[in-house]
């Protein structure tokens, strides 16, 4: 499996662990369960979450925007990554 693959893998792996989760957590309002035990699962998908798109956007930094970059044309690339960035820290 090449580097991309082994990437994508991590990534597809580590949302399909959250969706398990968020199923869980559905179930948990249904069953009106502590409202503190469900946000800290609600916690935990989200990390989950922010994993994969850690991996995912490194993934891309390693292959799209190194290639972009390589052939003269990074600047949109990056402009993509600022805007991915600027909407992650709000």
């Amino acid at each position: 499996m090449d580097h991309c693959s082994c990437e994508s893998k991590k990534a597809l792996d580590t949302l399909k662990t959250a969706r398990g989760q968020i199923d869980g957590i559905i179930r948990m309002v249904e069953e009106d369960r502590y409202c503190i035990d469900v946000s800290k699962q609600i916690l935990s998908a989200t990390a989950l979450l922010k994993k994969a798109n850690i991996t995912i956007l490194r993934q891309h930094m390693n292959t799209c925007v190194t290639d972009a970059v390589e052939h003269g044309s990074g600047q949109e690339k990056i402009d993509e990554i600022v805007l991915i960035l600027d909407k992650y820290m709000e």
